[in-house]
Parts: C-alpha cells; sequence; structure tokens
C-alpha cells in the first residue's frame, strides 16, 4: 500500500471510529474559551461570528473570541499554527489549499485546512451588468469594458470564470484596470465599465439608482456547457437559486452560483471532539443566532454543501453523520479531496529549491504534474 492511499485508510478508519460511541448524543461539550478569525469588522462575516459568540455564551457559558483580519493569509495561518482554533473564512481558503496565486510563495504553499460546516445564503456571486450596456447572455460580454482590479486574482478569477461561462476571455472585452472592488463599480456608475461580479446583497445598489441601472446576469442551471468552462476556472463556483439581493425576491428569483460565505475551517489536527461539539453547537443554536443577526440564516443544517471543494474534518463527518445528513456520495467526495490535499503537500515538500524569481512558475508546473499524475484536475496550470 503506497502512502497516500496508507493515510487516507487510516482517515476513514477514524471516521468510521468517532462516528461512533465516542460521540453519542448528549451536551455540547466545548472549552470555555474559543478562538476564531473572521473577516474586519463590519463585515457580514464578523457580525455573523459575534452573532454566533453571543448564543454559545448564552447557551453553554463559552466565551467565542473573534480576532478580525484583514486578509486571508491572516486569516488562515495563525489557525494552521495552533493559535486560533477556527477561521471564519472566504473563498480565498479555495486557493489556499490550492497554493495557488497569492499562496504561491515560498513562505506559504498548499495549506491543509479542512472544513466544519459553512453559511450558504439565499444570495448568489453573478454579474451586475450595467442596464444600458444591453448584456443578456454571457456572449454578450464581447467588446465590453471590464474592471480588472490590480493584485486582486480573486477578483480577476471571478470575472474571468463570467468570460470563459460566455466561451470568451480578456482579449475579447476591453480591460479596464482599477484600484479595488468599489472602484470597480464606481467605473460602472460612471459608464467607464459595463460589468462587474459582486454578491447580489453586497453591490450594484449605487448602480441600481443611477441613470444606467443595474441588471443581474443569469447563469441558467441547464446551459451545461457553460458551466462547465466557468468551473474549469472557478472549480469553487456551485449553482444556486438567489431570492436576497438587490431586485431579487422570492418573486423574482435569479437563477445564478456561489459559494459559501462564511466557511468555518480549522486545521487537520484539531481535536476530533472540539470539531464535532463546534459544529453541534453552532447546529443547536441555529434559531437563536439567526433572530439576533437575519444575515446568518445560511448556517442552517439544510443548507450545508457537503460536496464542496473542501474535504470536511473528521470530527465534522461524523456530527453531519449523526444528523443523517451524510451520504455515501459526500464521503467518496471527501476522501478525493483528502488525497488531492496529500498530492500537493507532497508536492511542495519535493520542491528542495524554493528561493529566484522563476519559484512561482516552477512549482505551477511541478503542482500541475503531481495532480495529473495522481488523476486529479490541475486548475491553474499555467
Amino acid at each position: 500500500m503506497n502512502i497516500q492511499l496508507a493515510k487516507l485508510a487510516t482517515a476513514t478508519a477514524l471516521s468510521a471510529l468517532i462516528s461512533g460511541a465516542a460521540f453519542a448524543a448528549g451536551d455540547v461539550d466545548l472549552p470555555k474559551t474559543l478562538s476564531w478569525t473572521a473577516y474586519n469588522v463590519g463585515s457580514s462575516g464578523y457580525s455573523q461570528s459575534v452573532a454566533i459568540g453571543k448564543a454559545l455564551q448564552d447557551g453553554y457559558g463559552v466565551t467565542l473570541r473573534v480576532v478580525p483580519a484583514k486578509n486571508d493569509v491572516s486569516r488562515v495561518i495563525p489557525v494552521m499554527k495552533g493559535q486560533i482554533d477556527f477561521s471564519a473564512a472566504g473563498s480565498g481558503v479555495f486557493y489556499a489549499v490550492e497554493g495557488v496565486l497569492g499562496w504561491a510563495k515560498p513562505e506559504l504553499g498548499p495549506q491543509k485546512l479542512q472544513m466544519v460546516m459553512s453559511a450558504t445564503g439565499r444570495n448568489c456571486l453573478a454579474l451586475g451588468t450595467a442596464t444600458d450596456a444591453n448584456i443578456k447572455t454571457a456572449a454578450d460580454l464581447k467588446g465590453k469594458r471590464l474592471p480588472w482590479v490590480l493584485g486582486s486574482p480573486s477578483l480577476q478569477t471571478n470575472v474571468t470564470a463570467f468570460l470563459a461561462y460566455g466561451g470568451l476571455t480578456w482579449d475579447d472585452v476591453t480591460r479596464v484596470e482599477v484600484s479595488g472592488f468599489d472602484a470597480a463599480w464606481k467605473a460602472l456608475v460612471n459608464d467607464q465599465a459595463d460589468a462587474m461580479t459582486s454578491f447580489t446583497t453586497g453591490g450594484g445598489t449605487e448602480l441600481d439608482a443611477s441613470p444606467r441601472g443595474l441588471s443581474w446576469l443569469e447563469t441558467p442551471h441547464d446551459e451545461t456547457e457553460n458551466w462547465k468552462r466557468m468551473q474549469a476556472v472557478a472549480p469553487h463556483m456551485a449553482q444556486r437559486v438567489a431570492t436576497a439581493g438587490t431586485n431579487l425576491s422570492k418573486d423574482n428569483p435569479l437563477q445564478c452560483g456561489g459559494f459559501p460565505y462564511p466557511i468555518l475551517v480549522t486545521a487537520p489536527d484539531r481535536d476530533d471532539m472540539l470539531v464535532h461539539d463546534m459544529a453541534k453547537g453552532i447546529s443547536a443554536q441555529f434559531d437563536n443566532f439567526v433572530k439576533a443577526e437575519p444575515s446568518a440564516g445560511g448556517w442552517a443544517d439544510g443548507r450545508q454543501n457537503f460536496q464542496w471543494v473542501l474535504p470536511y474534518h473528521a470530527g465534522a463527518v461524523a456530527f453531519w453523520k449523526e444528523k443523517g445528513l451524510w451520504s455515501d456520495e459526500a464521503e467518496a467526495h471527501n476522501q478525493r479531496l483528502l488525497d488531492r490535499q496529500a498530492v500537493l503537500a507532497d508536492a511542495w515538500a519535493g520542491m528542495a529549491d524554493k528561493s529566484g524569481d522563476d519559484f512561482k512558475d516552477r512549482w505551477m508546473v511541478v503542482r500541475a504534474k503531481a495532480l495529473t499524475d495522481a488523476g486529479h484536475a490541475p486548475v491553474w496550470d499555467k
């Protein structure tokens, strides 16, 4: 048995063991003090984390210390180092586990983050367009002006994914360089650009109130080939129907895509019982914290995605099995993601020379070969 298979066999056996008597139904048993990193104060992720902390305090006498952090690295690395218990992170954790974009650096590399649970809201990540630009389908983006946010690979990737959905690339549009997310949307208002990505609940209001108007681009779920192209660029995009956001409602839904936020992640060596009871406590307190923070509705048990792009921690798997929500398909998917993480970790460890200006290019070649040889799609192989 090779090393990868041995690791997976051990993980599977452990998961089966801890899903039994070790996690018999009972009270939530959490340490008196826990810590999470989250997005900055004022963000939805921070507000939801604080609301969860209040519910845990009231329910179990637990003090949850929510540490605001300005970027993905400062949210993730303290968790991996054992300085913080969990992180209420964003989609950037996908890039972290893949070791790409800002994580393709000698001091960082692929991170073995694992999920506990996440919040899947009733909004989505969509492409907001100026109504007067007359963009009805993604193919209509050809020749239009799209913002390129300098120094933000994740925002660049989001827009690139919508271009791919329409069978286009950046060569087919006019690239408008902007300094940030807010500047990108200002460019639409000022008629300097025509479309930009945003959560439907987090952008577009100013454009909607302007003479140009706001229209969300629908990405119909039955357009299979388009979705394949989008997910080849952004595998973390999953189909959903949005009923929350500017101009959206239950009576005016939008077929679109998105990813969870916040995403509660931890290190693989975090204690299984701690992770199990963290998930159990949040699940049990859902009705309490969602009253205080309605935006936290995505944490509901029924809105979990067990076949996303990050594997679940063994303690979390045990809890979701108890709830009857963990399927054979979820288990198979999880094992494949754990194998992918192991392949990436071995490839990273095998790079003896992590110096030089050409390091990132060399790493991407090594990474792509290792994943391809192991039967995984490389993604970002150039």
